[in-house]
């Protein structure tokens, strides 16, 4: 159970300090800015800053702090999500259309919630209801995520290259002269998150998996590497992909990763502070799944189970996990033996998703400092290459 020193940091402080991270996100954008939606995937960013706040609205204030007043009663329409037993909503790709409400009124609303909250946590809130105002914190922060990778998205189609994030600086890379294939023992091992501290219901129950012996790659693939493999023909080799992963590589034109521009022979990529040269050394990033299993057999290796992953992450194989980009594994996104879904709307979360995506693990330089955890299961569909993923490879023992 949380307590309201959660982690160390009494939770009312911990409310501020992520509330205030997704203004400060937010602090660069323009009104104009605030309303483009790139793609069906992506939302608005006033629409994160107007979700996340719903988030607490519906599933704290409304139930747990007598005498509260909702804002706008429209608002629940405009910004669900996909809790279809909360109601109707409006729809997803449609989302750049709300020019209304304006920034000035999602402002007001996330004010309006802000104090409402502050009155609740005054309250000496149950156990239970501490669970729910984590949960509804550890959501904010996977659109402050999202609120990133979406609006960089919408900055790519912009001829003007304008920076969501001027002062962003890149993580150093590891020096690659350690790079190692490292062994992975075969046995039994424990995975999972345990019942204590905070976790996301697709992160339990904590279980046995056996480990059939391997070897792990201690460092994140490069984008040289990448290079090479694209020198050697990698986006014109229909054998080295999954049928469906080829079709959208013809559909789509990949010929690199996405946000990767060639100037006079040189390549680029676009980055949250603008286009910037290719760091050769840097880990590669918004790749596919696809392009990360193809990358895999073009180099006579594999991706990692997300097991194997999480069994190298805690026997402290990987030298740069949760540094730089999600790291694409071979498993798809099925549920744990045993798990069961909460109850209620919030059980909607992530048990109604466990079909056609793929695992994700370790974090990126876009998620916020503290969120992601060796047990966390990210998932994407296949072909989706905007957020910061990468790979690092395996092979057999």
């Amino acid at each position: 159970m949380l307590t309201l020193e959660a982690e160390g940091v009494a939770l009312d402080r911990r409310w501020r300090a992520v509330r205030d991270h997704t203004e400060r996100l937010a602090a660069s954008l323009s009104d104009e800015d605030q309303c483009v939606q790139s793609m069906p995937d992506a939302s608005p960013a006033k629409w994160h800053r107007a979700h996340t706040t719903w988030f607490f609205e519906q599933f704290l204030l409304q139930p747990h702090l007598p005498g509260y007043a909702v804002f706008d009663r429209q608002f629940s329409f405009l910004f669900n999500s996909y809790y279809e037993q909360v109601g109707p909503r409006h729809a997803r790709p449609q989302r750049g259309l709300l020019t209304r409400p304006p920034t000035g009124a999602v402002a007001a609303y996330r004010a309006h919630v802000d104090a409402a909250m502050e009155r609740l946590l005054a309250r000496e809130p149950s156990p239970e209801l501490l669970e729910m105002v984590e949960l509804g914190l550890q959501h904010e922060q996977q659109h402050q995520e999202l609120l990133v990778t979406d609006m960089l998205h919408a900055f790519s189609f912009n001829p003007l290259r304008p920076a969501l994030a001027p002062d962003w600086r890149e993580p150093a890379p590891l020096s690659r002269e350690a790079a190692a294939m490292r062994p992975l023992e075969a046995g039994i091992i424990r995975i999972g998150a345990l019942n204590t501290g905070f976790a996301f219901d697709n992160e339990r129950p904590c279980h046995d998996v056996l480990l059939n012996g391997s070897r792990i790659a201690s460092h994140l693939v490069s984008n040289a590497e990448w290079c090479a493999f694209m020198a050697e023909g990698g986006y014109r080799k229909p054998l080295l992909w999954m049928s469906e992963g080829w079709a959208a590589a013809q559909q789509q034109g990949w010929e690199a990763p996405l946000y990767w521009e060639r100037h006079d022979g040189h390549w680029l990529q676009f980055t949250p502070a603008g286009l910037r040269p290719l760091d050769p050394l840097a880990p590669v990033r918004h790749v596919s799944w696809y392009e990360a299993d193809a990358f895999a057999r073009w180099a006579g290796k594999r991706l990692p189970t997300e097991q194997e992953w999480e069994g190298a992450a805690r026997r402290g194989l990987l030298e740069d996990a949760g540094r730089f980009v999600w790291e694409w594994t071979g498993s798809a996104y099925r549920p744990y033996p045993g798990f069961r879904p909460p109850e209620g709307a919030v059980g909607e979360y992530n048990g109604k998703f466990m079909i056609n995506t793929m695992v994700l693990r370790g974090g990126s330089q876009a998620t916020p400092p503290g969120h992601a955890r060796p047990t966390y299961r990210n998932f994407f569909h296949p072909d989706r290459r905007w957020q910061f993923t990468g790979l690092r490879l395996a092979e057999e023992g």
